[in-house]
């Protein structure tokens, strides 16, 4: 059952009791709060797009997570875990690509100027390959050798993975190529229930919005359970709400429950709610869990059996081997020593 929560009380007591000019002030601070505490995010966009090419983007028709020109030859398809997309979609990764193709003997003749990276949950991506197919609204891409829009590289954790392998997918080895710092909380701009740690979600009888499955809701449960005990981790799960009109895409669904107000709290990965606030200041606050470092994932880059890009593969793969280590630590992602980074994943 959907909640929705306003937390006035303290609020209208503060402003009651103080001086005039505090008012004054506390209430400017309040209306710019409440001023975005339920609107709908609208997301920025990644792509530049042609001059005079129309646009939709706000609340419908914005497609977020397929970023590229599907319909036109594709130069290279990656089908990645999305909740690294902010680094992956940057201009240190996929937008220095071509740059740095251009500057190789090997890779210059390399047409480049099509990128298209697919960024859904893992399961979607694979329940895609396995059907042949995804729908967007009522807009339907297939997903094969014979229409192009089909990956050269799998970004994504260990068991998807291997569940590609096994569909004959991927090749049998990937390599590990970034580590989070665990799980976060995100909150909504001013912090209204003052939640300063995981015991404060626990105790404020707040609504929460989890992920809905895998790795991340895993870690977060057990890091509940690990720093504040079963019981915890139990009304963790009892206080978790949920809105109609979810995507499955935890990446979008958990900051929209806390925009619109169905949530007070999300909990998933460190990374993501840093990145949440600072590209939407006006609607969040990251909320750091002390001890959560240790629930952490990584995730491997994985080659497709036969390629249909097969020198853009082999170009990307260079090159993205050659600076991810430097570049994810700057988006709030764990630095990863020789023995961590690059190394193998068997698959078979």
């Amino acid at each position: 059952m959907m909640k929705r929560r306003a937390f006035l009380g303290s609020t209208l007591s503060a402003l009651t009791l103080g001086a005039p000019k505090a008012q004054s002030a506390t209430a400017t601070t309040q209306n710019a709060v409440d001023s975005t505490r339920f609107e709908p995010l609208v997301w920025p966009i990644t792509t530049r797009l042609p001059e005079g090419v129309r646009s939709f983007v706000g609340h419908a028709d914005t497609v977020l997570d397929v970023i590229g020109r599907v319909g036109a030859p594709a130069s290279l398809v990656i089908f990645t875990e999305g909740n690294h997309l902010m680094v992956l979609s940057s201009n240190d990764i996929v937008g220095a690509f071509p740059s740095w193709a251009k500057s190789q003997p090997q890779y210059a003749n390399l047409d480049l100027t099509n990128v298209i990276l697919v960024t859904l949950p893992q399961p979607i991506l694979v329940q895609m390959i396995r059907t042949g197919a995804v729908a967007l609204g009522n807009l339907s891409l297939e997903v094969s050798r014979t229409s192009g829009f089909y990956p050269d590289i799998f970004m994504g954790y260990p068991e998807p993975l291997r569940q590609l392998h096994q569909m004959g997918v991927v090749e049998p080895q990937a390599r590990f190529f970034c580590r989070n710092r665990g799980v976060a909380l995100l909150v909504r701009k001013g912090n209204p229930l003052g939640i300063r740690g995981l015991a404060d979600v626990i105790h404020a009888g707040t609504s929460v919005a989890l992920p809905d499955a895998g790795d991340v809701r895993a870690k977060c449960l057990a890091a509940a359970e690990a720093l504040l005990g079963k019981p915890a981790a139990d009304a963790l799960v009892a206080a978790e709400v949920n809105f109609r009109g979810r995507l499955g895409i935890m990446h979008r669904d958990l900051p929209e429950m806390v925009a619109r107000g169905y949530a007070d709290v999300a909990f998933t990965w460190y990374h993501l709610v840093s990145h949440w606030a600072q590209i939407f200041p006006n609607h969040f606050e990251f909320v750091a869990v002390p001890g959560a470092e240790p629930f952490f994932t990584q995730i491997a880059l994985a080659r497709v059996n036969n390629p249909l890009r097969s020198g853009a593969t082999k170009a990307f793969d260079e090159f993205f081997f050659g600076r991810a280590k430097d570049v994810y630590p700057r988006y709030e992602f764990a630095p990863m020593n020789d023995n961590e980074f690059g190394v193998s994943l068997a698959l078979g």
